[in-house]
């Protein structure tokens, strides 16, 4: 018995010890050669082949508008500013006159939208103001250079225009009156200039104005992520429809903090269809100097609210003056529309078209008189010249 318990005990050992010597020279002969094991996944079941994207995806809207949006990138030569010493006689006369400082060109970038085949391009202002050189490129890798058509800096927008050989993908056009807080928006651009880039968020509130921007302010407030760059691009709606242009961020760092400011189309639209037809944009004007009414000015006035727009100033010799308007009266309503604040005061007679007759109601010692005042052309502002 003994004896076989030593020759196990030996075979054991000398198993042992060749295992070890195998495992330390050759692994490899060791390794299990069986089929890996199979593991448990789950694996969503193959997708209908009538159905495109997954349930829920905004891929659609974004494929069918992102082909519209271009990128701009602008030139423009500024002169190097000269050297106080270069002024000083005495400097001059050691070190002799020295030639002028060339010129130095800066560069631009943002993002623009193919509104028509025919290349015309709705961008913001900012966007292509003071440039020398204007190129365009397609999401496809194409470039143009692209011409100004006209700008309107009271809404910063622009309109652009490139010549191609075959007609231009172009984005449809949603109705100005289908928006409403809540809807999902896509805002799509070139932030950066990191590329093509489309985020998604939805309408955060509507007629947003007294931001400073421009003079004429009714933005769309989205919290679909806008950074610099992003400037003229689409915010389009989950159908892939132009709903805005986008324009200005809200942000103390330059980055986005979900507060992004998009010209709604209706605006834009208007702009677009007046500087294609004429070149520039024609608004009414009466000569006025508005102030909103606060509380405070309406006790001192004797008013009951503070609706209307109070006439602070009347340029002389305008429209306003020779129609009998006087500075403190209250404008309450511009042909039969109520003027509730000077925003609206100033949209109102904006729309009115040059040369029309317009009845202007306005309160004067608690009393409302009724005008009749000849609407004149706004003068265009020196940066749209």
């Amino acid at each position: 018995m003994r004896r076989l318990w030593l020759i196990f005990a030996q075979a054991v050992t000398a198993s042992v010890a060749v295992l070890f010597v195998l495992n330390t020279l050759k692994p490899e002969w060791l390794r299990n050669t069986a089929p890996d094991a199979v593991v448990a996944i789950l694996e969503a079941p193959a997708s209908d082949p009538g159905v495109r994207v997954a349930p829920g995806s905004y891929a659609e809207a974004a494929q069918r508008s992102m082909p519209a949006v271009v990128h701009i990138y602008t030139t423009k030569a500024a002169r190097a500013s000269r050297h106080p010493l270069l002024n000083d006689p005495v400097f001059r006369h050691f070190f002799g006159d020295r030639p002028e400082e060339g010129k130095q060109q800066s560069s631009g970038l943002g993002s623009g939208v193919i509104v028509s085949p025919d290349g015309f391009i709705l961008t913001n202002n900012h966007v292509v103001d003071a440039a020398d050189e204007i190129e365009v490129a397609l999401n496809d890798g194409r470039q143009y250079s692209a011409s100004v058509i006209g700008r309107d800096p009271e809404t910063d927008l622009a309109v652009l225009r490139i010549t191609a050989d075959a007609p231009l993908p172009s984005i449809t056009l949603a109705r100005g009156d289908m928006l409403h807080v809540g809807d999902v928006v896509l805002a799509i651009g070139n932030p950066f200039g990191v590329g093509q880039t489309v985020t998604m968020g939805i309408i955060s509130a509507l007629g947003r104005s007294h931001l400073g921007i421009n003079t004429f302010e009714n933005y769309i407030q989205t919290d679909a992520a806008i950074n610099p760059g992003n400037s003229g691009g689409a915010l389009v709606d989950s159908t892939g429809n132009l709903v805005g242009i986008n324009t200005a961020i809200y942000s103390r760092s330059g980055g986005s903090l979900g507060i992004g400011f998009a010209i709604p189309i209706s605006i834009a639209r208007n702009v677009l269809e007046q500087i294609v037809a004429t070149g520039e944009v024609t608004r009414g004007w009466v000569g006025v100097e508005i102030r909103e009414i606060t509380p405070e000015l309406a006790s001192s006035f004797g008013l009951l609210g503070t609706e209307g727009a109070l006439i602070a100033g009347v340029l002389r010799g305008s429209p306003a003056e020779q129609g009998g308007v006087r500075p403190g009266d209250v404008l309450v309503a511009v042909d039969g529309k109520t003027v509730q604040d000077p925003k609206a005061m100033l949209e109102l007679v904006a729309a009115l078209p040059p040369g029309k007759t317009a009845s202007f109601r306005v309160r004067r010692s608690g009393k409302d008189v009724d005008l009749t005042v000849a609407v004149a052309r706004r003068p265009i502002p020196q940066a749209a010249r």
